[in-house]
C-alpha cells in the first residue's frame, strides 16, 4: 500500500473545522467557543467553519459535502473534527475518491470518525486518529501538556518520534451543561504506564481506531484492508465511553482471528480504556478492574491466534487524557528489547 506524503502545515494558516457525526457545538457552544480560542492561539492556526458544522439536524449528505467540499479547498491546509458521534458507518462508504485523493491533507478525529480514518486509509491518505475541537483543545481549564506536545508534531513537524507514556491520566468528567466547569481542573489518576507482552520487533503500518466503530465494519461488510496487506500492519484499538463489557472486546477481538487478520498483524498497539461515564459512574477500584478485564480478554484472544507479536497495551491514545493523536497509515516500529515505539508524524 502507497500512502501520500503530507504537507506540514505553518502558523496562519486555515483549517476546516466539522462535525462529519454529531454537531456538539450546536449542544455546547460555549464548550466550542473555548476549542476554537486554543486552537487560534495555541496553535496559530485560523478555522474554518462549514455549514453542517454546527448543524444538529445536518443530513447525511450535508455532512458529506462538508467533507468534499473542506478537502477540494485547496486554501485549507487540514481537517479538525469537532467531536465523534454514532451514524458514520451509514455514509462514509458512499463518498466518491477523487476529491480525498486529488487533494490529500491531515484529518485529526477518532471514536466514530474511525469509519472516516479507515475511508482515508483505503484510499492511500495517513491521518491522525485523535485530536478533537471538544475533547482535547477544549479540555478544562488548560490543555494537557502531552496532548499540546503530540498535536504540535502532527500538525507542524515531519519525522520519527517516541512516543512516551503519562504519568496520570484523567477520565472522570465535568458536564458540559454548566459553563463554570470549564475553569475547573479535572481529576487526575496514577498511570501505570504501558503493559508489554512479546518479546518480538516489529515495524508495519498502522490502522485501527475504535473497537466499536470497527465492529461495524465488520457487521455491515465496509471494505477495510485486505488480509494480505494486514501482514504488513500494526492494529491499534481502543473503546469508548460505551465501555463495552470484556466479553464484547473478547468477541470483537476473536472476528478478526477467525476473519485471519490476527495471525497476519505485525503486532497491536491497544489504547487506555475508558472506564468512567456520566451515566456508568465507576469508583476508582472499579475503574482500575474494568481496565485489567479489559486488558486480560485482549491478550487472551490475541495469544489463541498469534503467540509471537508484541502487544502492548495502556497506551495515551482514545477516549482518555492526554491524547496522542496516533499516526494511521504511518510506519511504526516496535522494539520490545528496549520496550520503546517510534512512529512517523
Amino acid at each position: 500500500m502507497e500512502f501520500k506524503q503530507l504537507a506540514k502545515l505553518k502558523k496562519g494558516d486555515n483549517v476546516a473545522i466539522l462535525s462529519p457525526s454529531f454537531a456538539a457545538p450546536a449542544v455546547w457552544p460555549q464548550v466550542y467557543e473555548l476549542g476554537i480560542k486554543r486552537l487560534t492561539e495555541k496553535f496559530g492556526l485560523v478555522p474554518v467553519e462549514y455549514p453542517a458544522t454546527k448543524k444538529l439536524d445536518a443530513t447525511k449528505e450535508e455532512r458529506a459535502k462538508d467533507l468534499i467540499d473542506a478537502f477540494s479547498d485547496d486554501n485549507i491546509k487540514a481537517v479538525i473534527a469537532t467531536i465523534g458521534g454514532n451514524d458514520q458507518v451509514t455514509y462514509i462508504k458512499n463518498l466518491p475518491a477523487e476529491p480525498f485523493v486529488n487533494n490529500p491533507k491531515p484529518f485529526f478525529g477518532f471514536s466514530d470518525n474511525t469509519h472516516f480514518v479507515n475511508f482515508l486509509w483505503q484510499n492511500g491518505i495517513p491521518s491522525y486518529y485523535g485530536g478533537s475541537i471538544f475533547t482535547q483543545y477544549a479540555m478544562q481549564q488548560k490543555m494537557d501538556e502531552m496532548t499540546v506536545e503530540y498535536l504540535d508534531r502532527a500538525l507542524f513537524n515531519k519525522g520519527w518520534y517516541e512516543l512516551k507514556s503519562s504519568e496520570y491520566y484523567v477520565d472522570v468528567g465535568l458536564d458540559w451543561n454548566d459553563p463554570a466547569t470549564l475553569n475547573l481542573s479535572r481529576k487526575r489518576e496514577d498511570n501505570i504506564g504501558w503493559i508489554w507482552d512479546g518479546e518480538k520487533n516489529a515495524e508495519g503500518i498502522t490502522w485501527g481506531g475504535c473497537l466499536e466503530s470497527i465492529d461495524e465494519m465488520l457487521r455491515h461488510g465496509i471494505n477495510i484492508p485486505a488480509l494480505e496487506q494486514f501482514s504488513n500492519i500494526v492494529l491499534f484499538t481502543e473503546t469508548s465511553e460505551e465501555m463495552p463489557s470484556p466479553e464484547y472486546v473478547f468477541k470483537v477481538y476473536r472476528a478478526l482471528g477467525e476473519r485471519g487478520i490476527l495471525g497476519k498483524v505485525r503486532g497491536v498497539l491497544v489504547g487506555r480504556p475508558k472506564s468512567w461515564y456520566f451515566s456508568e459512574q465507576k469508583t476508582a477500584e472499579e475503574m482500575k478492574s474494568y481496565q485489567e478485564e479489559q486488558r486480560e480478554a485482549i491478550l487472551r484472544v490475541v495469544r489463541m491466534y498469534n503467540k509471537d507479536i508484541p502487544v502492548i497495551l495502556n497506551l495515551d491514545f482514545g477516549h482518555t487524557d492526554p491524547q496522542i493523536p496516533l499516526p494511521c497509515g504511518k510506519s511504526v516500529k516496535i522494539d520490545s528489547v528496549s520496550k520503546k515505539i517510534f512512529i512517523e508524524f
